[in-house]
């Protein structure tokens, strides 16, 4: 496939498109990537938000990030040593030669010197470069060296769409290998130059601590930085967001980041395995019992690092939403955890929804029923047909291993499909993550317990860095069929037997085809199927 990514100056180049409000001009410095030593950093230096080193100029500790692009808009992340204004230039020149300035927030202890700065009015298929500068609030003479980045914007009606996903980042003691680079399979993500990166969930681990070595099969060591957050499970604020820190420790993760935008959901590593509200654990490394209190200061972790714009329709503080990516993708991001009932064994065969909730499941078929995209892609947290258990007697997942009708939380699914029915939508696809395996699967109603629905795709992908597991078992309740599967031969078979995954998503604006490409730790396809649109 091909990308077309048209240049339209005339919108750019007007101040109003970028800040309305007024534009602030920075000094004007070449911009310096975070260099590899902060691979080796200790997390200290970074950690305590109110010890600030005064002296000498501003800092940007962790590299930059955008994400949630959609039509006309974006959002820049970073992270300061000290309390400063974050400010942005925007550029399609990577010399900045030509740019616009847009004012960010000050940033404090209170959000751990993070801070995002919106933009608006952004051109149809462009490739845009950002840098970010901290500049003192004392001295605005005083600024940080600039940390550059890349977006590509919201596509128009004639360019193409490449994005990929994945997920499960730093997990079962495989965190950030300095022989690596940091991330493996991050060098190869990077390589594919990506529109932008869905991650499923499990962006951290924070129940997962790493130790400093970790001896393999063949007889050589992983190796692991170690920082004191990632050394035990995360209770407190400080531990949580030391999760997201400790990531940004990998160079070739950083630097893939940084030149592509995220969409990002949340699934349970990010609290703890397998939680639910209103959990008490039963875990002798936690000191703090209740997964509700862990949960909040999680959600203000997830939120302090991760570049998520402010456009959830939901009060409560879950983060599902829709990204219109141009006129044949809109992105429909799930919460499936925030509201999600007790692991139980799924015998329920009442309606209580208890995965994604009544109001969430009425905003996506509402949202569904007026989307005009070609492509409606639906990333779920949690696969649809897999069976997952908690323990011996309980289900983690959606499905139970029943494969006759809905119980439990397949009932709540199969009100989603069947609505989709109702409003006559076809092109639908999943994508997913969790499992720790990669994997294409078919829906059909011809094989399925419950049929009211039209048939559709799945595709699982993970992990990124973590223990490879799986397969799991498919229950039949949806007509579920393994079309391909790439799995490791052992549990938490480590990253360095390569059994890590992503997928890729293509959509091409001339055919309208969606095709989706499922690839190994070094980027290579390992399995592909294209789709055709069904027209009404």
């Amino acid at each position: 496939m091909t990308s077309d990514h048209a240049s339209r100056p005339d919108r750019l180049d007007r101040p109003d498109r970028l800040d309305r409000r007024g534009l602030l001009r920075a000094s004007a410095l070449s911009g310096l990537a975070v260099g590899a030593a902060a691979l080796h950093a200790p997390a200290p230096a970074f950690a305590s938000a109110p010890a600030f080193v005064r002296a000498g100029r501003p800092l940007l500790t962790h590299g930059v990030q955008s994400g949630d692009v959609r039509d006309g808009r974006a959002v820049l992340w970073s992270r300061a040593d000290r309390p400063s204004r974050l400010v942005a230039e925007i550029s399609r020149d990577p010399s900045f030669r030509r740019s616009r300035t847009v004012r960010g927030p000050v940033v404090t202890p209170t959000t751990d010197l993070t801070g995002e700065i919106a933009l608006t009015g952004l051109p149809d298929g462009t490739d845009l470069h950002y840098r970010i500068t901290a500049v003192d609030l004392d001295d605005r003479r005083r600024t940080s060296r600039p940390v550059t980045g890349r977006l590509r914007t919201a596509p128009g009606r004639h360019d193409d769409v490449r994005f990929l996903w994945s997920g499960d980042i730093a997990g079962q003691g495989w965190g950030v290998n300095p022989d690596l680079g940091g991330f493996r399979i991050a060098d190869a993500m990077r390589a594919r130059h990506a529109d932008f990166f869905l991650c499923s969930g499990d962006n951290v681990y924070a129940d997962g601590p790493v130790v400093a070595s970790v001896a393999l099969p063949d007889g050589s060591t992983w190796r692991n930085v170690v920082t004191p957050e990632k050394a035990k499970v995360a209770e407190t604020l400080e531990e949580f967001r030391g999760q997201y820190r400790y990531n940004l420790l990998a160079d070739n993760w950083r630097a893939f980041l940084a030149e592509t935008s995220q969409v990002v959901q949340w699934d349970d590593h990010e609290v703890t395995n397998n939680w639910y509200p209103g959990e008490l654990l039963d875990d002798a490394r936690y000191t703090e019992k209740r997964v509700d209190v862990l949960a909040q200061r999680a959600r203000r972790a997830f939120h302090d690092y991760l570049p998520v714009a402010d456009i959830s329709p939901d009060a409560e503080g879950r983060v599902y939403r829709v990204i219109h990516y141009g006129p044949h993708l809109d992105l429909f991001v799930l919460d499936m955890r925030t509201h999600k009932d007790a692991n139980t064994a799924g015998r329920e065969t009442a309606r209580d929804g208890g995965v994604l909730g009544t109001r969430q499941t009425r905003w996506l078929l509402d949202e569904l029923g007026r989307s005009r995209a070609t492509w409606k892609v639906i990333a779920a947290d949690l696969p649809l047909g897999l069976v997952v258990p908690d323990g011996s007697s309980a289900q983690e997942g959606l499905a139970q291993g029943d494969p006759g009708a809905p119980l439990g939380r397949e009932l709540d699914i199969a009100d989603v499909l069947t609505g989709l029915q109702r409003l006559g939508i076809r092109n639908h696809v999943w994508l997913t993550a969790d499992v720790h395996y990669t994997a294409a699967h078919h829906y059909s109603p011809d094989r399925a317990a419950h049929q009211d629905f039209d048939p559709f795709w799945e595709f699982v992908s993970g992990p990124l860095n973590a223990g490879a597991f799986g397969p799991n078992a498919l229950d039949g309740t949806f007509g579920p069929r393994a079309d391909f599967v790439a799995a490791p031969p052992t549990a938490n078979t480590s990253p360095a037997d390569g059994f890590q995954f992503f997928g890729e998503v293509e959509v091409d604006a001339a055919s309208r085809e969606l095709t989706v490409t499922l690839r190994d730790v070094d980027g290579a396809a390992i399995y592909r199927r294209t789709l055709s649109p069904h027209r009404r």
